[in-house]
């Protein structure tokens, strides 16, 4: 036991702590300790082994552990050498899928395995090419709005992105190397379709971007000409406002019908004409029968202007008629739906149609004042080429029946015309040489 006591006491001054602090179960292990007697004493019972043992677990409890040694050679080194062993291969990996012909094309020739990755990566750039070119053609063939050609036109750039993943000299070698180990979807017949339909699919946007372009213009010109048509106070602005109108209308029928902007269009150009119809042609209307009147007007100023101081001759008097009709005739065009229009037409139709008949009148009295006189005049001369130089009673009576004849010609002139004085002159000197012939 006493050997026991000093192992006891010798482990628990190795293991006891360096510092001033003294642990409480320590100390009092070391009293009882020294406490034992030098001499040999007499065997311990089991329960005092026990307590002597629950202390030397209590100090080996609260003792600090004791240090490691660390190994030479830590983790740092093995994760650089791992990172080597790695970044090799990789390294090679990642040159030999370079898009360079002057790489790849040796690389296919004797290692084609290290252009899995080239081969995963083209393959995924293809079927993402064909789900956007098939999303493209959808939205801008089908196009119901201008958001679908927006949504479209985003397809197609995506689309074409993943093309231009696919380096056109490899795809050309594609075909050329097959691989019981590897198989792919792309091919360079499908790829050069795909290339067509999308520069396809990108002319169609173009066009379709001009005409939304060229109907936003038009229906912004189309607007502003129908305001500026309802706010003219004057016939000079509503017919500029009106041609603005009229050449909106024909723009409109210039927009490609196979697009979406004109499809659009065509769809409610009908009502655009008809209310330009209603609105612009009842005023035309309007327009016409004011023009129709005033012209009317015009022509009968004319003719009264003409028919001023008369006497006039045959031939005048022909063209104030003409006058007159061409003022008719205006105001006959003037259809009896405008009932305004055509009331006032009709008052000016019967003071027209008046004149005219008057003009007609003084025409043709004209006409036959001059056949009388001519009659009379050809009379005169017929008589004084037979009258003999000596006039017996039959003579007599012959000249006296041919100057009443001249006299009932000459008294025919009426008064107004241009032959009227002429006659007169005549009518006198015939009377006078009647009367000379009844005396004698």
């Amino acid at each position: 036991m006493a050997f026991l006591n000093k192992i006891n006491w010798n482990f628990l001054r190795k293991n006891a702590p360096n510092s001033s602090g003294i642990d409480p179960s320590a100390a009092s292990f070391q009293t009882v300790v020294q406490k034992q007697p030098a001499t040999p004493s007499t065997p311990k019972n089991l329960a005092e082994l026990e307590h002597e043992m629950e202390l030397l677990r209590r100090v080996l409890k609260t003792s600090p552990p004791l240090p490691h040694s660390k190994p030479k050679g830590g983790i740092g080194s093995r994760l650089i050498w791992i990172a080597i062993l790695i970044g090799i291969p990789g390294g090679v990996i990642w040159v030999a899928n370079q898009p360079y012909p002057v790489i790849r094309r040796p690389v296919m020739l004797h290692a084609p395995f290290l252009l899995l990755p080239s081969y995963i990566s083209m393959d995924n750039h293809y079927r993402q090419a064909l789900v956007s070119v098939e999303q493209a053609e959808q939205l801008i063939e089908k196009a119901t709005s201008s958001a679908d050609l927006a949504l479209g036109e985003q397809k197609l750039q995506k689309a074409q992105k993943h093309l231009d993943q696919l380096p056109t000299s490899f795809v050309n070698d594609w075909s050329e190397y097959r691989y019981w180990w590897y198989d792919s979807r792309l091919s360079i017949y499908g790829f050069n379709a795909f290339r067509s339909k999308v520069g396809q699919l990108e002319a169609q946007v173009f066009q379709e971007k001009n005409a939304q372009s060229l109907l936003t213009d038009n229906m912004q010109t189309f607007l502003n000409a129908k305001q500026q048509y309802e706010r003219a106070t004057t016939a000079t602005d509503k017919q500029t406002a009106t041609a603005a109108w009229q050449r909106a209308l024909n723009q409109f029928e210039q927009i490609p019908g196979q697009t979406l902007a004109g499809k659009t269009i065509q769809n409610q150009l009908d009502n655009y004409k008809r209310e330009f119809q209603e609105v612009v042609g009842l005023a035309a209307g309007n327009d016409r029968i004011s023009a129709l009147i005033t012209a009317a007007q015009q022509f009968s100023w004319q003719a009264a202007k003409a028919g001023q101081n008369p006497p006039h001759t045959v031939t005048q008097w022909r063209q104030i008629e003409n006058l007159w009709i061409e003022a008719i005739e205006r105001l006959k065009e003037i259809p009896a739906k405008d009932v305004a229009g055509y009331t006032e037409a009709q008052k000016l139709l019967a003071i027209y149609e008046a004149n005219l008949g008057q003009v007609k009148v003084r025409r043709q009295a004209e006409t036959d004042a001059v056949e009388a006189l001519e009659a009379a005049q050809r009379e005169i001369k017929s008589l004084l080429a037979s009258i003999p130089a000596d006039v017996h009673d039959v003579e007599r009576n012959r000249v006296l029946s041919q100057l009443q004849s001249i006299i009932n010609q000459l008294e025919k002139v009426q008064n107004g015309t241009t032959v009227y004085l002429k006659a007169q002159e005549l009518l006198l000197s015939a009377n006078n040489k009647l009367r000379q012939l009844q005396v004698n």
